[in-house]
């Protein structure tokens, strides 16, 4: 399974890909908010950092607007795959721009039905928003399991991109149920590699260390 993680901060970016594990990156419009600089120069920067995909997500609603702001998007570097929200609106944009050789990571995604319109489209990935569900009383790790048995019945090339993952629980049950991708908040990242017997034990070596070595 690849891990995005889900950020604009180039100091978070940069900060994930020292680890190692980092195959991508998600950002959205409320992340970019968040930073300093022309939404071109953010993408620029972040594209320098890693080596895989960068999602960058439309603002615009109506189909012709979103084709077009599509277009200018993808232009800014290779690695960009254009987030577009899975509407009426945008599941025409979704079709003509994946026509035209433009990645598209169909975002917003809630339902199974939605998951199978957007691969039908020409959806390079498909964001199901698994936390938010979890949020409603839904169980947002039975739609990823729905969505993998519906792409492997009909042979669908469309990733699954978990999103919205809270906790290292959900990374777990998404790597289960067959997700190609999940995109990671920072923290999430870092409570990965967290373990208290992981601590102790740690401890308890170098204590053992320092005692023999003055010993010595």
């Amino acid at each position: 399974m690849k891990f995005f993680i889900d950020t604009a901060s180039v100091k978070e970016i940069q900060e994930a890909n020292a680890m190692g594990i980092l195959d991508g990156v998600t950002t959205n419009p409320t992340h970019m908010s968040k930073e300093e600089g022309t939404f071109e120069d953010i993408l620029l920067r972040i594209c320098e950092i890693v080596d895989g995909p960068v999602s960058a997500e439309v603002v615009s609603l109506k189909w012709e607007e979103i084709v077009a702001e599509a277009g200018k998007i993808a232009k800014i570097h290779p690695k960009i795959v254009v987030k577009i929200p899975i509407t009426l609106d945008g599941l025409k944009a979704i079709k003509r721009v994946s026509s035209e050789g433009i990645r598209v990571n169909v975002t917003l995604c809630f339902s199974a039905t939605q998951a199978l319109l957007a691969a039908k489209a020409g959806a390079t990935y498909i964001s199901p928003f698994i936390g938010r569900l979890d949020d409603i009383g839904h169980e947002g790790m039975e739609l990823i399991r729905t969505i993998r048995e519906i792409y492997d019945n009909y042979g669908f090339e469309t990733q699954i991109l978990a999103a919205s993952v809270r906790s290292p629980q959900h990374v777990v049950q998404a790597a289960l149920a067959g997700a190609d991708v999940v995109t990671l908040p920072p923290a999430v990242i870092k409570q990965l590699l967290a373990h208290p017997l992981t601590d102790i034990g740690l401890k308890r070596f170098l204590d053992d260390w320092n005692a023999w070595k003055q010993k010595k």
